[in-house]
């Protein structure tokens, strides 16, 4: 691994990617009044039971953490809802990602996948991210949702403001952190809310074919959702819908890139591209970090963890537990089986998965047959997204060939 943190420049927050991890599978930071859960067994377990580590984290951050309840609001968000509710609320959206609505994407996916390296085509030099990997899956959930894809440059800056902060996650801030912090994070919160609240009030009026109105329209218990889970349920959607894939495919180029024998291996054989997929996913896993909180005492990995606690669930870190994965720093896509944990586990299972597989897996194919060789300029370095909660590139310029 020494090799690639070298060559990339990885940033030393992205410890899971610098070698064999150190310590305990679950412990506690002082510093930051955390605990951590690194090993794969532990993760399963914390995932598998979601009656003793709640997805409502909000509760046990300290009141001077959060954002004023006016200003604020979770409701709607799946990714913080325990059951009942969440199960209900999932059913409203899952339908629109089943096997077969995903399926029948793949000529536009396709099709938007040519258009998009065709107009790159006209550049001096062609960068993944901002050409390919970052408007392909923006797009698509735009064209879903019902909003105008011509906004993705909006989506960009707000998805940016929030994601790639680059402080640790902490629950030990001075009261002037706290205060950047949030005021970093609610002016896009804030904006993207009264876009999308916008874009659902005209849906009220004037109902289209399109996943915002089956939003407006739907009912729970026999009540329509109230505007803030619709909008919620919305944001969720754009930004995970998309962040996701970007992340995905330039991580799979990237390990493309550094394992060359790996890419003359899939130009050889295209069925290898799903395999590659998901070792990229379980090497390179884009959402390294989930969050949790006890409801009770709880016995994990030979450790007592306290009720009322929040636990960092690294999933990136799991991916890599020899315990589980043999020689886990080679990348290695004939795994099988590959039980990575990369779009999660149980209930709250990454819902958009089929489809973030989808467009990698279209997006390699198309990129293997228009590029003679996948490589990067070593003249214009990758730069990785500083957010230590995820693994990704904001910046990867391909060269020519």
């Amino acid at each position: 691994m020494s090799d690639i943190v070298e060559r990339y420049d990885i940033p030393q927050q992205h410890f899971w990617l610098h070698g064999p991890r150190l310590g305990p599978a679950v412990e506690f930071d002082a510093q930051t009044g955390l605990w951590g859960v690194y090993g794969y067994p532990e993760l399963h377990e914390v995932l598998s039971d979601p009656a003793t580590y709640s997805s409502d984290t909000m509760r046990v951050v300290p009141k001077e953490l959060r954002p004023s309840e006016d200003d604020f609001s979770l409701r709607g968000f799946i990714t913080q809802i325990d059951p009942p509710e969440h199960g209900k609320l999932r059913k409203l959206v899952s339908s629109a990602f089943t096997r077969k609505v995903v399926a029948d994407l793949e000529p536009r996916i396709a099709e938007l996948t040519h258009e998009l390296l065709d107009a790159a085509r006209e550049q001096d030099g062609f960068e993944l991210v901002r050409d390919l990997a970052y408007p392909l899956p923006v797009i698509v959930i735009a064209e879903l949702l019902g909003v105008p894809s011509g906004d993705r440059a909006l989506f960009k800056r707000w998805a940016d403001a929030l994601f790639q902060q680059d402080a640790p996650v902490s629950l030990n801030r001075s009261a002037e952190e706290r205060s950047a912090e949030l005021e970093a994070t609610m002016k896009p919160w804030k904006e993207m809310s009264d876009y999308l609240a916008a874009h659902a009030a005209e849906r009220r009026r004037q109902p289209r074919a399109d996943l915002l109105t089956r939003l407006v329209e739907a009912e729970v218990d026999g009540e329509h959702l109230p505007d803030e889970q619709v909008v919620n349920f919305a944001i969720l959607l754009l930004l995970a819908g998309h962040i996701t894939t970007t992340m995905l495919l330039g991580n799979t180029v990237l390990c493309l890139d550094a394992f060359p024998e790996q890419q003359d291996r899939v130009r050889a054989d295209r069925s290898t591209i799903p395999a590659v997929i998901e070792e990229s996913i379980r090497f390179m896993t884009p959402f390294a970090l989930l969050g949790r909180a006890t409801t009770r005492e709880a016995e994990l990995g030979g450790v007592t963890i306290p009720a009322d606690q929040m636990v960092m669930v690294w999933l990136a870190a799991a991916n890599r537990d020899p315990r589980q994965f043999p020689h886990p720093d080679v990348f290695d896509p004939s795994r099988d089986p590959n039980p990575h944990l990369g779009f999660g586990r149980g209930i709250h299972f990454c819902l958009g998965a089929p489809l973030a597989r989808l467009e990698g897996r279209i997006a390699l194919g198309v990129l293997l047959d228009r590029f003679g060789s996948l490589r990067t300029d070593p003249e214009d370095p990758v730069q990785f997204i500083p957010a230590p909660s995820l693994t990704g590139v904001r910046r990867l310029p391909l060269m020519r060939g």
